[in-house]
């Protein structure tokens, strides 16, 4: 579990990897050392209120400095759904940085023990089907007042599989849980 203190610094470690983009400069790793264990992360990016990029890392592939650096880059520049940021946005951008815990399959016999498992404001989901797969971070349930069946056909969704693919115990569910961080 991270401090407010340590949140504050991984936010001010995201807008420096964004900042040092358009200064062409290398931000300075120094001051971040202590951030070397490897932890899923993402980076959620909004402009004024509505979202500006959302990139990340499910799994703890990198350590946290170079996952959060590289995620707000990505969020940033490199989100397909959003024309890279301009200068000019820094302003009145807002950062979030979600720190995710390993993801864990949900075991089920039956497609509807789902509901029962799944803790919406708590768990985040990721779907895997042999074509496609989605992640779907926990604070967008909350966000959107979702119930445990909504989430499972939104992360379908997000997946671009049918919303009721949840039914196919072929497709495969995991949770995780996120400590978020947000600029004020």
């Amino acid at each position: 579990m991270l401090s407010k203190e340590e949140g504050k610094e991984l936010l001010s470690l995201a807008r420096s990897a964004i900042k040092s983009y358009f200064s062409k400069s290398k931000p300075d790793f120094g001051k971040y050392e202590k951030y070397n264990e490897k932890q899923g992360v993402f980076v959620t990016l909004n402009y004024h209120g509505s979202l500006r990029g959302c990139i990340g890392f499910p799994y703890p592939v990198y350590p946290l400095k170079k996952a959060i650096f590289d995620a707000a880059r990505a969020a940033a520049f490199d989100d397909p759904r959003f024309p890279p940021l301009q200068e000019i946005e820094l302003r009145g951008l807002k950062i979030d940085v979600s720190v995710l815990s390993v993801p864990e399959e949900i075991k089920v016999k039956t497609p509807l023990e789902y509901q029962k498992i799944i803790s919406i404001g708590k768990d985040g989901l990721i779907v895997k089907s042999r074509f496609a797969s989605g992640l779907l971070l926990p604070q967008v349930f909350t966000e959107n007042g979702c119930t445990p069946l909504q989430a499972l056909e939104m992360t379908c969704e997000k997946a671009g599989l049918p919303k009721d693919a949840w039914k196919d115990l072929s497709n495969r569910f995991y949770r995780f849980q996120a400590q978020v961080f947000s600029e004020d």
